[in-house]
């Protein structure tokens, strides 16, 4: 299945849900409810938290939360991007594809395994390849929905640059159907965003053959 969304939309319906008193508490006062109520679920489930394999589970499930795979919720963990000068007048397409991509579906906090493909036409500056893969995972780190996700690194993207010749795909297998429901382990969801140059037909279709080229 493939989304494709341009990039006309505006771009706050893109913005990660969260209430206004999100940021209130400390990261390691989030860890410790986690932990409370992490222990009181498997509790439930009828787990023997008295287990030496399962007694510090609840610690370790809060540390992994906040400081590890929903540590893109924090905006302080937002990666600092450096612009440098196109010194070379470089004007043709960069392209940084198959950069790792791992999230969590929001629906039932299972992983989203994959990979994106992020390309701009440069202008007066470009961005440090690192800071595209490190700018991929930051929004991933947080529970999410592929079509935001896309998005919201195409939106980011289009800020820093100051400009809209950006183009995000991102390929991804969902487990909330592979390893649940369904259970159908075949199928990768695809969504794209492409705007200002990369709505022209032919310059996408540059894009997607530097992402497929065998």
């Amino acid at each position: 299945m493939e989304t494709m969304i341009n990039g006309s939309v505006n771009k706050h319906v893109y913005e990660t849900p969260i209430t206004e008193n999100a940021f209130e508490l400390t990261d390691e006062e989030k860890m410790k409810k986690i932990e409370f109520h992490f222990s009181k679920i498997m509790q439930v489930l009828g787990l023997n938290l008295f287990d030496d394999s399962l007694s510090g589970t609840p610690k370790r499930v809060a540390k992994m939360f906040v400081k590890e795979i929903f540590s893109g919720l924090n905006p302080d963990n937002k990666p600092k991007i450096s612009l440098f000068e196109n010194k070379y007048n470089y004007k043709k397409m960069l392209v940084e594809k198959d950069i790792t991509l791992f999230s969590y579906c929001e629906h039932h906090f299972v992983p989203i395994i994959g990979k994106a493909h992020v390309a701009y036409i440069p202008g007066a500056h470009v961005i440090g390849l690192s800071k595209i893969n490190r700018l991929v995972q930051y929004y991933a780190k947080r529970p999410q929905v592929q079509e935001r996700l896309t998005m919201q690194i195409a939106n980011a993207l289009k800020s820093i640059l100051h400009s809209d010749d950006v183009a995000v795909l991102i390929e991804a297998d969902h487990l909330c159907v592979a390893s649940r429901g369904i259970k159908d382990t075949n199928s990768t969801t695809i969504t794209s965003a492409y705007s200002g140059k990369f709505e022209n037909e032919t310059t996408r279709q540059e894009f997607l053959s530097h992402i497929y080229q065998k």
